[in-house]
């Protein structure tokens, strides 16, 4: 039996100048458990039962899950209720854990550059500032302190504000009428707003990351894209799968297959459930070949209107997109969780059951008019990561070009107070 309570707030809605409190609370409050057992007790209990509790997150929510044998459901249930019901402990320890374990992923952000493109792209297409953009550093991880703690559980934790969902072998109407009497007493609270975000997409131009210590580049291309809630989603779906997803997209064909341009190629219209996603193509290139692939990628972004959609890719990308969407959904599990998804960002039950008609009633000239509609070559911003010096050719012959400093704020310092738990 699997279950889980998804709570409406993330990392979204915490103070800019504490970014990482949502990630401090799903460690330590997990980590710590409860004032009626500590989380050391806790994790001896359930590895006895092989069963998990486990906390995750995200930006707009919080989910606390279970995992257990049908068998001893009764045993850890009230584990999953005593988290949800109780006052967490939050000791000192386990938030200073907590902090040197964000930190130290601080300290290492720089070492890959595809989580280097990946970050500094977002902030180009969202904003520097924005929720979905932010990174925590050391002094905001370091700021967040136990009442923070406490304030954001009493915020947030209240039933008013958490879609709670159950699969797997027991009776549905024992198990509602449990839900109930462990439920029905536990005290509404505030609820957590949808903040009001303004997304204005990023000033087009060439931006660079030097990053002497790689033998290829990573190259982001990127401006805003949709939310599924749009109309013109399944025409999307199709595109993205012909221009820039599979083994047979344009881009991997084209881009990698015969130009040899590319070691990883892809790209398409994104889409975020409660915020437009980003039209992104990405690549991983020989950093000689940079400009070069460049050039590649913004060739196949103009193909998508001078080259037609031809009814052999048409119907590769519908049949790819249904074989795997099946697989998917293919237990009531799955479609358990994706329904929660779903009333929690407000989206009618049945979106699920309009995917197949939707994509299969894309056509040709469907997948033409959102090409042109939704992606903007003269909105891109180029992200480029990787040892300038070796390009083929100046950056410069894309448009104006913006040096990043990714830089990490107090590294100097060593960046974690690691004397205090606060």
């Amino acid at each position: 039996i699997r279950g889980g309570a998804l709570i409406r707030g993330g990392s979204r809605g915490e103070p800019a100048d504490k970014a990482g409190l949502a990630e401090v609370f799903i460690q330590a409050w997990r980590t710590g458990g409860t004032v009626k057992r500590n989380g050391d007790a806790l994790d001896d209990f359930l590895e006895m039962r092989a069963a998990k509790v486990e906390t995750l997150g995200g930006p707009d929510s919080t989910t606390i899950a279970f995992d257990c044998l049908k068998e001893t459901f009764d045993e850890v249930f009230p584990v999953f209720e005593e988290f949800l019901l109780s006052a967490p402990a939050f000791p000192q320890d386990k938030i200073a854990l907590a902090k040197r374990q964000i930190n130290t992923g601080i300290s290492r952000r720089n070492d890959n550059p595809w989580g280097i493109a990946a970050r500094e792209a977002a902030k180009l297409v969202y904003g520097a500032d924005s929720p979905y953009a932010r990174e925590p550093e050391y002094a905001t991880v370091n700021a967040v302190t136990r009442d923070d703690l406490l304030a954001w559980f009493k915020n947030h934790v209240r039933p008013n504000n958490v879609i709670m969902g159950i699969a797997g072998d027991f009776d549905a109407a024992q198990m509602a009428a449990r839900l109930e009497k462990s439920f029905t007493a536990w005290p509404r609270g505030p609820g957590t707003a949808r903040p009001e975000q303004k997304f204005p997409g990023p000033k087009p131009g060439v931006y660079v990351v030097e990053k002497e210590d790689v033998k290829q580049s990573t190259v982001y291309m990127v401006h805003l894209g949709i939310t599924m809630d749009n109309p013109d989603y399944y025409a999307l779906e199709v595109m993205n799968k012909i221009f820039g997803s599979g083994f047979s997209s344009r881009l991997l064909t084209n881009v990698r297959s015969r130009k040899g341009l590319a070691y990883s190629v892809a790209g398409g219209v994104g889409a975020g459930m409660d915020h437009p996603g980003m039209f992104r193509v990405v690549m991983g290139t020989k950093t000689e070949g940079t400009a070069a692939g460049i050039d590649a990628l913004l060739e196949e972004i103009d193909n998508l209107r001078k080259k037609p959609v031809t009814p052999e890719e048409l119907q590769r990308a519908r049949d790819g997109l249904l074989n795997s969407f099946v697989f998917s959904y293919d237990s009531r599990e799955k479609v358990l969780r994706q329904q929660a998804f779903l009333a929690h960002y407000g989206y009618p039950e049945d979106f699920l059951e309009r995917y197949e008609p939707g994509i299969h009633a894309v056509t040709a000239a469907d997948v033409a008019r959102v090409a042109e509609k939704y992606v903007h070559r003269d909105k891109l911003a180029i992200l480029v990561v990787g040892r300038t010096k070796d390009f083929d050719r100046d950056l410069k012959s894309f448009g104006p070009v913006t040096a990043l400093d990714i830089a990490i704020p107090g590294a100097a310092e060593g960046g974690e107070d690691t004397k205090s738990g606060r």
